[in-house]
C-alpha cells in the first residue's frame, strides 16, 4: 500500500447532516454524538458551527458536521449561503465533507426533495435519511423506501431521531460505506442546470411513484390550527398565553425567592457575626453578599419565564405566533420571520441579534437588529420585579395580580416601542413587503428532559454572570465606594464622599431632571456591563449607606427612599436605555460596521431620557397634587 492510500485509509470520514428546518437533523446530531461535540463559530461570522465524534457498531470513527438548516443550495440567507459553501468545499479552512447525509421530514417530502435533488446535481457521495417515519405511519403515509431509492439512485434509510436506537439503521448503512477516495463537488453552477419547474415535476413524479398518501388521514396538528391559527381566535390566544406567562412570574416565584431572600439575609449575618467590624466585613458582607444577593434572589422568576419560552418552543407553538403575527408585523414594515429573533431576545438581545441572520431581506435584517434590545430581556426582569415590589401594591385586581400586570404593561412597552421604531425606519426607506414562507412543524408532547436540560442550561448561565461578572463589578464598585471615605464631621454616609460617590454626584446634575439622585447614578456606571448588575449596585451602595440595615431586604429600603415618581421613571428608563456593552459590540459585529451601534445607542439612550422625564414629572403631577 502506497503512502497516499495509507493516508486515505487512516483518516476519520467526516459526513455531514443538512437538511430543511424542523426535520429533526440537530435530534440526529445529538443521538449520534451525545456529549461528543464542540460548538464554535465559522471563521469570519457569528453562524454556529457544531462538530461531534461517533464510533459506529462495525468499529468506525466518524467526523460529523450539522449544518445550518437550509430549504435550498440558492443560498437567500447568511446561513443558508455557509452550507452551499461547505458542502461545495469553497470555505476557506473548513475540509469538504466526505458524504452527505440529507435528512428529511418523512411527512413532507415534497417540499424536502427539492434540496435533495440540487445536491445530487454536486455529484457527492449521500444518503437519503427519513426521519420522523413513526409520525407519518400514524398518518397512514406509505413510503416505499426500495422504489424511493432506486428513483433518487442513492441509499435511504429511516430515523426516528428523537428515540434511542432510532439511528441504528443509519449507522449501519454508514459502516457499508466506502471512503478510500475523496470526492470533489461539482461547480454549484451545476445545480441551475436544470430549471426550478422541471425540479418541481421531479419531485412529484418521484412521490408518485414511492409515496402513498390515500390513506392519510391528516393529524391533530390540523384539528389544533383550526382553532390556533383562526383569524380571530388565534391573536386572541396568543395574548391570553403571554398575560398568563407574565401572571405566572410573579404569583409562582414568591415562595422560592422568600427562600432565596433569608437565605442570603442569614449568611450575611452569619458571616458578619463571625468576622466583626473593619474593611474585611465591609468587603464581604456589603460588597459581595449584598450586591450578589440582591441579584440572585431573582433566579426563579428568570426560570419560570424560560420554563414557558421552552415549553413553547418544545410543542412547535412559535412557529404558529410568528405566522399570526406577521401581517401585523408587516405593517410596520417587518417580516413575520423578525419574530423568532425578536422572541430569543426576551431571552438575551445577543443570540436574538445573531438569529437575524435567519431574514433573508438586508433591510429587514437590519431593522430587526436594530430593535432587538428593546425587547424585555431576562436581565433586566431583576430591575423590573424589584421596582415593582418596592412601588407597586402585591394586591389583586378582579382575577389579575397587580404586579403582574404592571409587569406585562412594561414587556408590552417595549414590543409597542420597538413596532413604533420598525415603522419609523420604513417611512424612511423604500419597503416592500415580503410573503411569509416557513414550514410550521407537527405539535407533540414537551420532552421533560429537554425542558429540564434547557432550565439547567439557563440557570448555569444566569449563575456564571452572577459569579464571574456581577462579582467583579461588585467587588469592582465596593472599592470605589469605600475608599477614600469620610471626612471628619461627615454629615452624609462615607459613600458620598468616596470615588463612587463623586461619579454618581457629576452624573446625578445630568439625570435629576429624571429623577434620578447619586446613588441610582451609581448603579447606573456598572450596569453598563449588564443590566441585572444595577440590582447588585444598588444592594452594594445601600448596604454601605446604612451598615446596620444590610440583613433587610432592598425594596423597602428604596421605596422608603425614593419617590413613587423617581421608582416609574427608572422603569421606564430600563424598558429603553441599552445598558448592556456586549450587545453593542455585537450589533456591530454582524452588521460589520460600527455606525450601528453608535446609532443605536444614540437613540436607546434619547427614548430613555424623553421617556422618563414625561413620566416622571406626569407623576409628580399626580403624586404631589
Amino acid at each position: 500500500m502506497g503512502v497516499m492510500e495509507q493516508q486515505v485509509a487512516s483518516r476519520t470520514p467526516l459526513v455531514a447532516l443538512l437538511g430543511n428546518p424542523n426535520c429533526g437533523k440537530t435530534a440526529l446530531f445529538n443521538r449520534l454524538t451525545g456529549s461528543r461535540q464542540k460548538v464554535a463559530n465559522y471563521a469570519g461570522v457569528t453562524i454556529e458551527r457544531k462538530e461531534g465524534s461517533f464510533t459506529s457498531p462495525g468499529g468506525r470513527a466518524f467526523r460529523v458536521l450539522d449544518l445550518p438548516g437550509a430549504y435550498s443550495l440558492n443560498a437567500q440567507t447568511p446561513d443558508e449561503g455557509i452550507t452551499r459553501d461547505v458542502v461545495a468545499g469553497l470555505r476557506a479552512g473548513e475540509a469538504a465533507p466526505d458524504a452527505i447525509l440529507c435528512v428529511v421530514n418523512a411527512t413532507n417530502l415534497r417540499l424536502n426533495l427539492r434540496m435533495v435533488l440540487e445536491l445530487q446535481r454536486l455529484g457527492l457521495p449521500m444518503v437519503l435519511v427519513l426521519n420522523m417515519v413513526d409520525v407519518a405511519r400514524k398518518r397512514g403515509i406509505a413510503i416505499d423506501k426500495e422504489k424511493l431509492s432506486t428513483a433518487l439512485g442513492m441509499p435511504v434509510v429511516e430515523t426516528v431521531a428523537i428515540q434511542s436506537g432510532g439511528e441504528r439503521a443509519l449507522l449501519a448503512e454508514l459502516d457499508r460505506m466506502s471512503f478510500d477516495a475523496k470526492v470533489q463537488a461539482k461547480p454549484l453552477s451545476a445545480i441551475d442546470t436544470v430549471p426550478v419547474e422541471e425540479t418541481q415535476r421531479e419531485v412529484r413524479r418521484i412521490l408518485d411513484l414511492a409515496v402513498t398518501t390515500a390513506g392519510d388521514r391528516g393529524n391533530l396538528t390540523e384539528k389544533i390550527d383550526n382553532v390556533v391559527l383562526h383569524p380571530v381566535l388565534g391573536p386572541v390566544i396568543l395574548a391570553a398565553l403571554m398575560f398568563l406567562i407574565f401572571q405566572a412570574v410573579f404569583s409562582w416565584a414568591g415562595t422560592p425567592m422568600d427562600l432565596i431572600e433569608a437565605g442570603v439575609g442569614a449568611l450575611g449575618e452569619g458571616v458578619g457575626a463571625l468576622l466583626g467590624e473593619g474593611v474585611l466585613h465591609s468587603l464581604i458582607v456589603d460588597g459581595i453578599i449584598a450586591g450578589v444577593g440582591s441579584v440572585l434572589v431573582f433566579l426563579p422568576q428568570i426560570l419560570i419565564l424560560f420554563f414557558f419560552i421552552l415549553l413553547l418552543e418544545d410543542v412547535g407553538y412559535l412557529p404558529r405566533a410568528a405566522f399570526l403575527l406577521d401581517r401585523i408585523m408587516g405593517s410596520v414594515g417587518l417580516s413575520g420571520r423578525a419574530f423568532l429573533p425578536l422572541l430569543s431576545s426576551f431571552a438575551c438581545a445577543i443570540p436574538g441579534i445573531m438569529a437575524a441572520r435567519t431574514i433573508q431581506n438586508p433591510r429587514d435584517r437590519l431593522v430587526t437588529i436594530m430593535i432587538a434590545p428593546l425587547m424585555t430581556c431576562s436581565a433586566r426582569l431583576p430591575v423590573y420585579a424589584l421596582l415593582i415590589a418596592a412601588f407597586i401594591p402585591n394586591r389583586e385586581v378582579g382575577i389579575m395580580n397587580l404586579q403582574g400586570l404592571v409587569l406585562f404593561v412594561l414587556y408590552m412597552a417595549g414590543i409597542l416601542s420597538a413596532m413604533a421604531v420598525a415603522w419609523f425606519m420604513k417611512r424612511r426607506s423604500e419597503y416592500k413587503q415580503q410573503a411569509l414562507m416557513m414550514e410550521l412543524p407537527a405539535y407533540h408532547w414537551p420532552q421533560p428532559g429537554a425542558l429540564a436540560s434547557g432550565l439547567w442550561e439557563r440557570a448555569k448561565i444566569f449563575l456564571k454572570r452572577v459569579g464571574t461578572l456581577i462579582l467583579t463589578m461588585m467587588i469592582l464598585l465596593w472599592l470605589l465606594s469605600s475608599f477614600p471615605g469620610a471626612p471628619e464631621g461627615a454629615t452624609q454616609p462615607p459613600i458620598y464622599y468616596s470615588v463612587a460617590g463623586m461619579i454618581g454626584r457629576a452624573l446625578s446634575v445630568i439625570l435629576a431632571p429624571i429623577g434620578f439622585g447619586w446613588e441610582i447614578a451609581i448603579a447606573l456606571v456598572p450596569g453598563m456591563a449588564a443590566r441585572e448588575v444595577a440590582v447588585g449596585a444598588l444592594g452594594t451602595v445601600y448596604a454601605l449607606s446604612g451598615g446596620d440595615e444590610v440583613g433587610n431586604t432592598l425594596a423597602p429600603l428604596i421605596a422608603q427612599g425614593w419617590s413613587l415618581a423617581t421608582g416609574l421613571s427608572l422603569l421606564t428608563w430600563y424598558v429603553y436605555a441599552p445598558h448592556c456593552l456586549p450587545t453593542l459590540a455585537t450589533v456591530a459585529r454582524e452588521t460589520g460596521s460600527r455606525r450601528y451601534a453608535w446609532i443605536m445607542a444614540g437613540y436607546m439612550f434619547g427614548l430613555a431620557y424623553v421617556a422618563a422625564f414625561i413620566v416622571y414629572r406626569v407623576a409628580l403631577y399626580f403624586t404631589q397634587g
